[in-house]
């Protein structure tokens, strides 16, 4: 290079226009800038050089003004329309030919800076720059339209993140729907998380963390403090689609043809449905007759919802999916669309409704002597909460004889089930309830005299459907249970009665099982036993609801017994799974009700030890019914009472810590 050649270098990527001073060593050169800034160079640094003229340093301004109202990009578009067909390379002074017809310096030098700096329509090669193909610019283009398009909405999507934060209200768009989904993603599943969501926010100038996504979707309001996280995770819908929802009120307003139009007629007889007060899906009534020789029969009516489902249709698929009403502190997610489940598929008080009607002879000690299943009507007559058959059955109210009779068959029941090796369980139960949002509330449930009175009517209901389904050799849900191996009657005498002993007895049953042939229930002393009493809430239920009925028609079943042993095997997979949420449920909003009170004592009872040389032992709360992990700083032994308050708890980290509260005497003797 002589002495004053312009020459174009660059720094930190940035153009820069130098002269040549001198060279510097066998293989560098000194240039000189506008600023009169020495820069010493390597000749493969130099990026352009200026033929045919030579420079001062201070004329470099004056010749960045001849260029500067040449350098139009869209100019080079022309120039590529024209050169593209015969994939003709060029050079610069080529280039400024044909796009300014004259090649002198400035130009030549526009010409490189326009090509060197575009990335759409020429590609360099070596000197010389040939256009891309009309395939590869136009792929090009729409790679630059969708990087463009996307920064677009990521600037919208954060504007409008800062105008919720505010206050402001917004509309969010199908694109923002994809950035909270990634977040979302972030919260649910972190292990699998791409880095999307953490480039999200960092856009927001959070923590990328999924904690940081969890916070910012609380504050935009999209979800709430309490999220429930357990549910999210699950595979479980919690909307219907929308196929489910037209079909639903379509039968509402026009019903299908009735399969069975021979139903009996049960609506002389004075039917009770009882449950707690919050229930919405009525699925079972209880009614008393007397005979004409005096002898009692009892009637036990369980609501038909396949009145109104057809195997194989969208209710009937949909219902399968989920397998189960799911019971949350918030409120239930129903198997069924609410307005069927809570309308004409229950029992409803007053109404004619469509039943599933068992009608049962015992003996005098309880076994069944006689029974009948009919496809039927009745008109529920009264709808009672436990409390009230409670109340009813404590004053002896005469005018409802009904109720003192099936609560007695219930105690004959129970006691004739003891005596086939039935085992009773009966720990207290905590329902919580979250109300307003917000407010929580735990009840502790007994096993009062009404409650035991149902269950041992839905008990005989299962035996008596079990025993049709053996007898006729039709494939069922039949469940069982194999026979526990119990400690010895002195081990269990050893411990103190109720709740640690029956702590130590759930601790020997073995997991319940289901079969298309009958087995025993060992827990329920039975010799065969079906789920039949809540269609509305359980698939398997409703199977056998499908099963019976065709039978008693005499249509063929809808479902053969390899059907239903893969229908039974995905419906249990999915019920366990939707048990495992309201389990998770239950437990975390435990835990925040402990942590809002956790300056409030808690009488606690010992019921077993779970590592007894850490001390760590399971109490139940007795005020809540919560049984709960505790580590003993002093020595105990189940059946110990003791008071504690909360240390700590966590329901989002599922923590929870005790310490006992000991009072002075006891600290003494203890040291």
């Amino acid at each position: 290079m002589e002495k004053e050649t312009l020459i174009e270098f660059r720094v930190h990527g940035d153009r820069r226009l130098a002269t040549v001073d001198r060279p510097e060593g066998k293989k560098h050169w000194i240039v000189i800038d506008e600023r009169g800034q020495s820069h010493t160079l390597h000749p493969r640094q130099v990026s352009y050089e200026v033929k045919g003229c030579t420079f001062k340093p201070s004329e470099i301004p004056e010749f960045l003004k001849e260029v500067e109202p040449y350098l139009d990009p869209s100019s080079l578009e022309v120039a590529w329309e024209i050169l593209v067909e015969d994939s003709k390379a060029v050079t610069c002074a080529e280039m400024a030919q044909l796009l300014f017809s004259d090649q002198s310096p400035p130009l030549c030098y526009a010409a490189h800076c326009l090509l060197s700096d575009d990335k759409l329509y020429f590609k360099q090669k070596a000197d010389t720059y040939e256009p891309r193909p009309a395939a590869k610019v136009a792929e090009i283009k729409h790679q630059q339209l969708a990087a463009e398009s996307k920064q677009r909405e990521q600037e919208e999507f954060l504007t409008r993140v800062q105008q919720k934060l505010h206050g402001e209200a917004v509309e969010w768009q199908d694109s923002d729907r994809v950035r909270i989904d990634i977040l979302e993603r972030f919260i649910l599943h972190p292990e699998n998380a791409s880095r999307a969501a953490q480039d999200i926010l960092a856009l927001l100038d959070l923590p990328q963390t999924p904690q940081g996504a969890f916070d910012v979707l609380v504050d935009l309001g999209l979800w709430s403090p309490h999220e429930n996280l357990f549910l999210r995770r699950s595979s479980f819908p919690v909307h219907f689609r929308r196929e489910v929802l037209e079909l639903a009120q379509q039968y509402l307003e026009s019903p299908p043809p009735d399969p069975d139009q021979d139903r009996l007629d049960l609506t002389h007889l004075k039917v009770y449905t009882i449950d707690d007060e919050s229930t919405e899906e009525i699925d079972d009534g209880l009614s008393l007759e007397t005979l004409n020789d005096g002898v009692e029969r009892l009637w036990i009516h369980i609501a038909d919802p396949t009145r109104l489902v057809i195997p194989g249709d969208e209710l009937d698929l949909e219902a399968r999916r989920r397998s189960t009403t799911v019971y949350l502190p918030t409120g239930m997610i129903p198997m069924f669309p609410p307005a069927l489940a809570t309308g004409p598929m229950s029992l409803v008080e007053g109404q004619v409704c469509p039943a599933l009607s068992f009608g049962v002879v015992l003996d005098e000690v309880g076994n069944v002597q006689d029974y009948s299943i009919h496809a039927s009507v009745i008109k529920p007559t009264y709808r009672l909460t436990y409390e009230d058959v409670d109340e009813m059955l404590q004053l002896g109210i005469r005018a409802e004889p009904e109720i003192a009779a099936i609560a007695q068959w219930a105690k004959c029941r129970q006691k004739w089930r003891t005596s086939q090796g039935a085992i009773g369980i009966y720990m207290p139960e905590a329902v919580i309830k979250v109300r307003n949002e917000d407010e929580i509330c735990i009840d502790v449930l007994e096993d009062s005299p009404a409650r035991l009175m149902v269950a041992e009517m839905m008990i005989l209901t299962g035996e008596v459907a079990g025993r049709y389904g053996q007898t006729h050799e039709l494939p069922l849900p039949f469940r069982g249970q194999p026979q526990p191996e119990m400690p010895s009657e002195e081990e269990l005498l050893q411990l103190p009665a109720g709740p640690v002993r029956f702590c130590a007895i759930r601790r020997c049953m073995p997991k319940s099982e289901m079969s298309i042939t009958p087995i025993r229930h060992a827990g329920l002393g039975l010799g065969t036993y079906t789920q039949v009493t809540s269609p509305i809430r359980r698939y398997t239920d409703l199977l056998t609801h499908f099963q019976l009925k065709a039978h008693l028609r005499g249509d063929s079943l809808p479902f053969s017994a390899e059907y239903l042993q893969e229908t039974m095997q995905g419906v249990t997979t999915a019920a366990a799974e939707a048990t495992l949420v309201e389990r998770q449920t239950n437990r975390y909003w435990g835990l925040e009700y402990l942590r809002r009170h956790s300056d409030q004592p808690w009488h606690a009872l010992m019921l077993r030890w779970l590592r007894e040389h850490d001390n760590l032992g399971l109490i139940l709360l007795e005020d809540l019914g919560l049984e709960l992990v505790m580590r003993f700083k002093r020595s105990i032994r189940p059946g110990d009472r003791l008071e504690v308050k909360v240390e700590r708890s966590d329901p989002r980290q599922d923590v929870i810590q005790f310490r006992e509260l000991v009072d002075q005497a006891v600290e003494s003797a203890a040291t």
